[in-house]
């Protein structure tokens, strides 16, 4: 039996990545701040994993956290370009020193593989598509520039100490948990959030901007995978997790404008500062090496996270009537 160590286990990622660890009989360890992730995401399970309230900045309770580990899924960030844009010195330090924190526990305490969230934000907007690993990056965001900083540090934790690491690239990772509410979120959760609430949701930019939207069970999926994996296949490189397939954001409203049975339209706001306008994966590589295929294709994702949304809706309670003397 395993021991994983999940880092930001309470995010929407992170507590997926803890369902499937202990649904294959390995046992979870998670940290979290709690600063983006909800404790909720952890209710049914809270009593089978070691919780720990660990800030991944604090080098001290990392170490002891990484202790007796075989495997981190290092999912802890501050996941957002507009976040990153208003406060780069903040993102930077959540994003970057947090995962050299991490590394260096993980190397101390002898860790057997770390496998590392990246972001598909590295390519940029370079205009080749599908994206390929052994592209120039291009980071615009201050946010991209950190995820893609933190691949160098994997990469190097393993040419200079034989720390076994793996990044995988996520494209636009949606799904169930995902908090909706926050200004920082990803534009599905507010789109299902907004129009199963019968609220307009809103485009920033013209609604050509493509993504390759990937369900979280493909994300989960690559985790493990990568866990597994033969060393000389996979140590200290570099994976997209995607689909391989691409959808515009008008596209995807009309989708689930079916999906949430939603009558309005969509409104339009100015493009955002550091938003890319194209992107989908070539997922060859993690094919080969990794073994990975997507599980959930988009759309079915789309339906699978509009039931979660639509099941954790609070039914609206109308006050009584004031009764007449």
């Amino acid at each position: 039996m395993a021991t994983y160590l999940i880092t930001g286990v309470a995010g929407f990622i992170g507590s997926s990545l803890a369902r499937a660890v202990l649904a294959q009989g390995d046992k979870v360890r998670g940290v979290d701040n709690f600063a983006t992730g909800r404790s909720e995401n952890l209710d049914e399970i809270l009593e089978r994993i070691d919780l720990r309230t660990v800030d991944v900045l604090d080098l001290d309770a990392i170490q002891e956290a990484s202790k007796g580990v075989d495997f981190v899924l290092h999912q802890a960030a501050i996941p957002s370009v507009p976040r990153s844009v208003l406060d780069p010195v903040g993102s930077n330090a959540a994003n970057v020193d947090g995962t050299v924190n991490v590394l260096v526990a993980a190397r101390d305490q002898k860790v057997r593989r770390v496998i590392y969230a990246a972001s598909s934000s590295a390519y940029g907007d370079t205009p080749s598509l599908p994206k390929q690993e052994d592209m120039f990056p291009n980071p615009i965001s201050p946010y991209a520039v950190a995820k893609l900083a933190g691949e160098y540090y994997m990469s190097s934790f393993y040419r200079c100490y034989g720390l076994e690491t793996v990044s995988l690239r996520y494209f636009n990772i949606f799904g169930p948990r995902q908090d909706p509410t926050s200004p920082y979120s990803g534009v599905l959760a507010k789109f299902i959030s907004l129009m199963l609430h019968g609220e307009q949701p809103t485009i920033f930019g013209d609604g050509e901007q493509s993504r390759d939207f990937t369900f979280v069970d493909n994300a989960v999926s690559a985790n493990l995978l990568a866990c597994r994996a033969p060393r000389d296949q996979v140590c200290g490189r570099v994976f997209n997790v995607a689909t391989g397939r691409r959808a515009s954001l008008k596209e995807t409203f009309a989708i689930l404008k079916t999906i949430t049975g939603f009558q309005g339209e969509v409104k339009f706001g100015p493009k955002r500062a550091g938003d890319v306008t194209h992107s989908i994966a070539d997922i060859s590589r993690s094919q080969s090496h990794l073994g990975y295929k997507p599980l959930v294709d988009f759309k079915e994702g789309l339906h699978k996270t509009v039931d979660w949304y639509r099941s954790e809706m609070r039914p609206v309670v109308t006050p009584p009537s004031p009764v007449a003397s």
